[in-house]
């Protein structure tokens, strides 16, 4: 005979599962990719090793879990930022919540953008910049199509600004404290890129905190 879960089994399951999520997503805040092991994220999770390798396989199978939710948190808050306003608005409201949330959690952020990785997470890397470029192809369309910004590809404008951002990123996130300017520099730039025909650009509009 098969044996089933109970609905209330497979809550206490799920709630322990999402408890070494946050303690892994801690613990990479911390300490990076390279600081992570299973035995760490047990102890600051409170539970013996043995239980999260009941949930997860191993060290890659844990942070892709990591990933999934944590790109999913970030891609909200830009998509959120980027919902309304002028092409120029939505990408500067894009580009200082993307950057400016990486740079309150630098460590995690760097985990997520380049700290090298096995090859099955670097896979949910790429997710990561798919899912974020989307977010910028949308407000770059919505330009184009008001006339707002020149005729161009806006997917790969997206692609391509997130490239980029992530690429600027890399050196203050691995070397922090960092510099100040490189929020408005990198929406400075953005706007440039996509050609945007007044130059202007808006002043800053507050960012919401990054979780850790």
């Amino acid at each position: 005979m098969v044996y089933r879960r109970t609905p209330a089994v497979q809550a206490r399951l799920d709630a322990q599962a999402a408890l070494i999520v946050q303690a892994a997503t801690r613990v990479l805040s911390g300490a990076g990719f390279a600081g992570l092991s299973m035995a760490a994220v047990a102890n600051e999770a409170g539970v013996a090793t043995g239980t999260v390798y009941k949930h997860y396989d191993g060290k890659a199978e844990l942070i892709t879990a990591v990933f999934r939710k944590v790109v999913a948190r970030e891609v909200a808050a830009v998509s959120a930022a980027a919902a309304t306003g002028s092409a120029v608005e939505r990408v500067t409201a894009a580009v200082e919540t993307f950057a400016s949330r990486a740079m309150k959690n630098p460590k995690l952020a760097y985990v997520l953008l380049a700290e090298p990785v096995d090859p099955a997470v670097d896979t949910e890397r790429l997710h990561f910049r798919h899912a974020f470029a989307e977010a910028f192809e949308s407000a770059v369309a919505d330009g184009v199509a008001r006339g707002e910004l020149p005729p161009q590809d806006a997917r790969i404008s997206a692609a391509a600004l997130v490239g980029a951002i992530g690429e600027v990123l890399v050196g203050p996130l691995a070397a922090a404290p960092h510099g100040e300017s490189v929020v408005p520099e990198l929406v400075s730039f953005a706007i440039r890129a996509l050609g945007a025909r007044d130059g202007a650009v808006p002043q800053e509009t507050g960012v919401p905190d990054a979780d850790a």
